[in-house]
């Protein structure tokens, strides 16, 4: 039979119709505990049975909150018990979650469960608008702004303009504060039941992250702030609706006025939406909008105040990338200095994860192009909507991590050394440009600021809510469980990019799913691997080609070429990214290192020793680099920390060997001389729960490693780099393009021209990893080659215009930077 390429749905009808002959169901959900009894032999070997059914034992609680910032809060609201609590499915409703049974209560569980949800209208804020407007602050905000705009004019008018200023006041007030309605929640939670029902498998929480956010709202007489991953637009419901399951009472929700349409604001009010500006300053010439910053500043602070849950999403808008976005501390910023200035004793804050087999929105192909973002109207919810009716989404899962008090993150940050922030331009230009590493790169942690240690102090005050809000979105983003889905986009794009048998598929997809929990990270699915494996990839549609050369051949998957596909590919394959990104750094170093002594890379990795000092410097170079990219560390970690430990996994793995005593065969880098200074003391960053008797110190000093010469591990090392090669690949072909500058351009003229490069690239085949010209890493790289000062900003006939910078301006140093990206390069 010729080889035919076969839809989803026929592999799909398929797979379903042999598990049926040989007993199997369905696939399960993952809150079922039962396994299929059988399934197709040639996926899955005796042995394979036996590791599936142990997975369950090992899943890892994620989201304890930091036991050095805030020790306190690690130890309350935790018990040993929470852990074994397991998952739960908060839209499987029966009539064991009413008080009722029986025939009738069976048909009308879903009316019985929303009407037994304590939804109080006392439980909300009152006399918000009142409150605010009468404020000390708006007040004076009202008369500067009434002044300004009327200066010199008599008293009689000045009451005129100060009358204007604040029904221009109260105008912005309706427009942004939420209402509440306790009837309305009830009707939208029996209805998101049905809907969720209807297209996704299931929502899954863990009992116990509930527990411990349920004990702090009944318990604690202090404002919950929840700080959640932004990854769809159904983040806003999802959080909202799961905690009204739960009894808890709805936050209100921080929403961009891009979602104040018609109709559709109304609804978004009555669940607790407040509209903000995504630009504060949204004013002729973009002069500072003190009126509408006192009002946000005043109704947060209020909230606050009456005992209000909020939820804020850090990163301002949903990640275009599958990772996580740079963190935006604005909001969070008036909820710190609500409480500093004693409006209110203490805030819990509780980052959220949140995952998706396959966001609503299906991808963001459109805007990864270079097309515009289309804005929200309501024709466009109501086509969403239509569009989510007739697919299905796979499984959700949404982690709440333990809350943690905010006056205790302060209160601990006075109490510790605050590092002086270094630009990226102080910390990598003297390693790029010269031969010898510099210093700076662990200097950054040692060198404290020397400062009143006090929010009066605003360098200070800005890097602590800087640091509070990078540490929240890691922790948030580190608690995201891992989806099917990731794992298999990732698997195709990084380890069989050419293709892979079915059962060799489902044979890494379970090795994988063994790596992402022995890293203490959770899965947000169970069951047979293979029934999963097919699951994703009937949510993957188009984007993968499934083929058979005959009838008793096994089927044959390959990701599509299609330059969205590879697009949407790396969006779910990015889901994996924060997982490895450490060991996938390292893997890159490594690899760089080994290509300065010699040029057969592959045949002689297992001989060439590596000093592991010098490995962990290179590997905090490249994550400076990087730093737009993803976050390796929590801001009150060390890098050398956080890369010593993954050598140390990577080690245990097997993947590299410590070398004898006798390093006599070390091969010194051509380029690198001895470090000028040693590394911090072993002790200095260990943390509070090893050992007193362990042997850190031993490990501390430098040892020499090497690539084990297995072939599993080589093709491991093999995968870690791959993971890294659109970023490396996309930074290195801005660096050629740099070239091409010749004179001062636009950031905007100039990222589309760059963009547009690296498509045609793509659509010639020059380029390794097509999902390097993502619009998103385009954008990234640009705003690194300023920070790095590449370029350098000017103004020009009043317009803000980029060129290159006097550092970069001889070719020989661009050469340099080129170079010195291409040296992690994927061969």
């Amino acid at each position: 039979m010729d080889e035919a390429v076969l839809s989803l749905g026929s592999l799909d009808s398929a797979f379903v119709s042999n598990s049926v002959e040989q007993g199997g169901g369905r696939w399960k959900h993952p809150s079922e505990d039962s396994e299929r009894s059988s399934s197709p032999s040639v996926l899955r070997s005796t042995a394979s049975k036996w590791k599936e059914s142990l997975l369950n034992r090992k899943r890892p609680f994620v989201g304890r909150c930091c036991h050095s910032c805030s020790p306190q809060s690690h130890e309350k609201l935790f018990n040993p018990s929470i852990p074994s609590l397991g998952l739960r499915n908060v839209i499987y409703i029966n009539e064991t979650h009413t008080r009722h049974r029986g025939w009738l209560a069976r048909r009308l569980c879903y009316v019985l469960f929303v009407l037994e949800r304590d939804v109080q209208k006392d439980m909300f804020a009152r006399n918000v608008m009142e409150n605010v407007l009468n404020n000390n602050r708006v007040q004076k905000a009202t008369i500067d702004v009434a002044e300004e705009n009327s200066p010199g004019l008599e008293s009689q008018l000045d009451h005129k303009a100060v009358s204007k200023v604040k029904r221009k006041a109260r105008a912005i007030l309706q427009e942004m504060v939420a209402n509440i309605s306790p009837a309305f929640i009830r009707i939208t939670g029996w209805v998101l039941l049905k809907l969720f029902n209807g297209f996704f498998w299931s929502i899954q929480i863990h009992k116990g992250q509930l527990e411990m956010v349920k004990k702090a709202a009944t318990e604690h007489n202090v404002p919950l702030v929840f700080l959640p991953v932004h990854k769809s637009h159904i983040d806003y419901l999802l959080i909202t609706f799961v905690l009204f399951c739960y009894n808890i009472k709805a936050p209100h929700i921080a929403a961009g006025n891009n979602l104040n349409i018609p109709i559709f604001s109304t609804l978004i009010r009555k669940l607790g939406g407040f509209f903000i500006r995504r630009r504060l300053d949204e004013t002729p010439g973009g002069k500072k909008d003190v009126l509408y910053r006192s009002l946000l500043h005043v109704y947060t602070e209020e909230l606050l105040r009456q005992h209000q849950f909020m939820e804020i999403f850090l990163e301002g808008t949903r990640s275009r990338s599958g990772k996580a976005s740079p963190a935006r501390a604005g909001l969070l910023s008036i909820v710190v200095d609500s409480l500093c200035s004693g409006s209110i004793p203490d805030v819990l804050i509780v980052p959220v994860g949140i995952s998706y087999d396959r966001i609503i929105e299906g991808n963001y192909n459109s805007e990864q192009l270079g097309k515009p973002k289309k804005n929200e109207s309501l024709w466009g919810v109501a086509q969403g909507v239509f569009r989510m009716l007739r697919k299905n989404y796979g499984c959700v899962r949404v982690d709440f991590t333990q809350p943690f008090s905010l006056k205790e993150y302060l209160d601990t940050q006075r109490n510790r050394p605050l590092p002086a922030p270094l630009t990226l331009e102080q910390i990598l230009v003297p390693t790029i440009l010269s031969t010898r590493p510099n210093q700076v790169l662990f200097d950054e942690e040692e060198a404290e600021r020397h400062n009143l240690r006090d929010l009066t102090d605003e360098p200070w005050r800005r890097q602590v809510i800087s640091n509070l809000a990078k540490h929240a979105l890691f922790t948030a983003n580190k608690s995201s469980a891992v989806m099917s889905t990731h794992i298999v986009a990732c698997l195709l794009l990084y380890r069989h990019r050419q293709g892979v048998c079915l059962s060799k598929l489902v044979e890494d997809f379970f090795s994988m799913k063994e790596e992402v929990l022995a890293r203490d990270f959770d899965l947000g699915f169970s069951g047979n691997s293979e029934d999963v494996v097919m699951h994703a990839l009937h949510l993957f549609g188009n984007c993968v080609n499934i083929t058979n050369a005959s009838r008793n051949t096994e089927f044959f998957i390959s990701p599509s070429t299609a330059i969205p596909a590879l697009f949407e590919l790396n969006f779910y394959s990015n889901g994996l990214f924060h997982v490895f990104i450490t060991e996938a750094i390292i893997a890159c170093c490594l690899f760089a290192m080994l290509r300065e002594n010699t040029t057969e890379v592959v045949q002689s990795t297992s001989k060439i020793l590596v000093s592991q000092e010098r490995l962990i410097r290179k590997a905090a170079g490249l994550s400076h680099l990087l730093s737009n990219e993803v976050a390796v560390a929590l801001p009150c970690q060390m890098l050398y920390q956080v890369f010593h430990e993954a050598v140390g996994r990577l080690i245990h793995h097997g993947t590299l060997l410590v070398a004898e005593e006798d390093q006599e065969d070390l091969s010194p880098s051509p380029t690198e001389e001895p470090w000028p200074k040693k590394y911090p003391e072993p002790l200095s960053w260990r943390s509070d729960e090893e050992d007193e008797d362990s042997d850190f110190g031993e490990e501390q000093r430098d040892r020499y490693l090497k690539v084990s010469s297995l072939p599993e591990h080589q093709e491991f090392m093999t995968f870690l780099q791959s993971i890294l090669g659109p970023v490396v690949e996309a930074y290195s072909s801005a660096a050629i393009f740099v070239h091409s500058l010749r004179g001062p351009v636009t950031e905007r003229d100039y990222t589309n021209q760059l963009f547009k490069y690296l498509i045609t690239r793509t659509e010639k085949k020059v380029a390794a990893f097509g999902e390097s010209a993502t619009h998103h890493l385009v954008k990234n790289t640009v705003k690194t080659f300023k920070e790095l000062g590449v370029f350098k900003e000017k103004c020009e006939n009043s317009l803000s215009v980029l060129e290159l910078s006097s550092t970069f301006l001889p070719q020989a140093n661009r050469n340099k930077l080129l170079q010195y990206i291409l040296h992690f390069s994927v061969l």
